[in-house]
């Protein structure tokens, strides 16, 4: 597999409803079989065993798409540029290398260019919605304590 597999398009409906059928029955599968650990698959004609764990993220990859999602695989070792890291936070690049350079997110320099692992971007990404969702419940918590009907 390369380091980034994806198709760039939207599943069609007749592929979304496919994909809904699918993903209703691995999740049937995975839920009266919780003690296996590998799954026998017979894919024309040809035995596959794949882990438990191939299978329940087939099943989140086909939610996905039967919710007409359009999906990209990356490696959690994956290195990204400062754009695709930028775009994966919804922030400017210009944004994402402040971050960089403050030493809130790691990365490495090839040359000239930055680079940075995606595993880092979903490790900032995180801390940020915990750090987001803690915030909410103090002001919550505020709004609570001065009856402000919340």
């Amino acid at each position: 597999m390369t380091a980034e597999s994806t198709t760039g398009a939207l599943p069609d409906e007749e592929s979304a409803a496919l994909a809904r059928e699918s993903a209703q029955a691995l999740t049937r599968l995975l839920r009266a079989q919780p003690a296996s650990d590998r799954a026998r698959v017979n894919l024309d004609g040809q035995d596959l065993v794949l882990p438990r764990q191939a299978l329940a993220l087939l099943r989140d990859l086909l939610a996905d798409m039967a919710q007409g999602h359009a999906i990209t695989i990356v490696p959690t070792h994956a290195e990204l540029t400062t754009q695709q890291a930028a775009d994966m936070l919804n922030v400017s690049r210009p944004h994402l290398i402040k971050l960089l350079e403050d030493g809130e997110i790691s990365f490495t320099k090839a040359g000239s260019h930055r680079r940075i692992r995606f595993q880092d971007v979903v490790d900032y990404k995180n801390a940020r919605l915990e750090r987001s969702h803690a915030l909410l419940a103090e002001l919550a918590e505020q709004a609570q304590e001065n009856d402000l009907g919340y």
